[in-house]
């Protein structure tokens, strides 16, 4: 995740453009655990399984509502998920504990979230990762990001850094949200291959869940041991397997949703950036100031400056970002539409 394609904004463009611990009860905070809160305005979130330090999208939610507190003096808390059945146990309570608005992390909470909010209708509540379109309730918000775009850089990056050509992808659970990441990392490599006339593979392979770290390093030493260099993960906490296992092995990994640079310099090539905890910001301040946000969806591109890719990394070539760059052009002015799904890959192939 790194070097890379230059998430050409800053925080407060961003800002503007968003329309708007394993435990049994919340953990609460204010400014660092230390302001009392100035609003009457309780927001909190459950994590799915992979839990709030998973380095990926749980822990990024919870650094949205950590800035939102220190900005508004609003209290904040979350509870994780240990299994799938603790998500509506983990919901109730949250309601119990009076929060305004509740957010639900992943689309795996999406059938758990909207039976909460058809029980508790005077109860908000967000959920990333997932869309309920025209059936959406009142009560609720989606939160949901083209991870194809970011995804279709990194996959350009590790086709034009690959000294194998075969690089892998190493999904969590199998569902179009992770379609969006793999064929849009898939074509992304595949642009690069054909610009280098050659052939390049791509080993797919998903672990079936996103905190398993094990397995994902299980993954990632079978697909380095078969000639893969390079490999792109959108796995949650699964994904930390890999990182360990590209240290081992000396090769690179591909990090998500963060820039997950900080957990291996030398061996995380770049990554794929998903800017959860903005969005998480920006949307519980617009509903703590009474803004109507239930009932439609709001999805986040590289037009909105809601995705992309690191700026600055040593291991990945000068040129190679930069061709990355006028690749990021193409797809913000649509002249490059990225695939997300298998039929839309299928299509762009041709």
């Amino acid at each position: 995740m790194k070097k890379v394609i230059a998430l050409a904004m800053s925080a407060a463009v961003i800002m503007s453009t968003l329309v708007g611990c394993s435990s049994s009860k919340p953990a609460s905070t204010g400014t660092n655990g230390e302001q009392k809160a100035t609003k009457n305005y309780n927001v909190a979130m459950v994590t799915d399984t992979g839990g709030v330090s998973d380095q990926s999208f749980n822990q990024s939610s919870w650094e949205g509502l950590q800035a939102f507190s220190k900005k508004t003096g609003s209290k904040v808390s979350y509870l994780e998920s240990k299994q799938e059945t603790d998500y509506n146990t983990n919901l109730d309570k949250l309601v119990d504990a009076e929060n305004k608005l509740i957010w639900g992390i992943g689309f795996a909470m999406s059938d758990a979230i909207l039976n909460a909010a058809k029980t508790n209708k005077d109860v908000s509540y967000a959920i990333v990762d997932n869309s309920y379109g025209d059936k959406t309730p009142e009560n609720v918000t989606g939160v949901t990001f083209r991870a194809e775009e970011p995804s279709f850089l990194v996959g350009y990056i590790a086709g034009k850094t690959t000294k194998t050509g075969r690089v892998g992808f190493i999904g969590g659970i199998k569902s179009p949200v992770i379609d969006q990441f793999q064929y849009g990392y898939q074509a992304g490599v595949l642009y690069a291959a054909k610009e280098l006339g050659k052939t390049i593979n791509v080993d797919v392979q998903y672990a079936e869940s996103f905190s398993d770290a094990s397995k994902g390093k299980a993954i990632a030493n079978k697909m380095f041991s078969a000639g893969c260099d390079i490999v792109f993960h959108a796995a949650g906490g699964t994904g930390v397997g890999l990182i360990d296992a590209a240290k081992e092995a000396g090769k690179f990994a591909i990090g998500v949703d963060r820039d997950q640079a900080y957990l291996a310099p030398d061996n995380i090539l770049t990554s794929a950036l998903k800017l959860v905890n903005v969005a998480v910001e920006k949307v519980s301040e617009e509903a703590m100031n009474g803004s109507k946000i239930g009932g439609k969806t709001y999805t986040y591109g590289l037009k909105d400056g809601a995705v992309g890719i690191p700026k600055e990394n040593k291991n990945v070539k000068p040129e190679v970002y930069d061709a990355a760059i006028k690749l990021q052009d193409k797809i913000k002015d649509g002249s490059i539409v990225v695939p997300f799904d298998e039929k839309t890959y299928i299509d762009f192939t041709k």
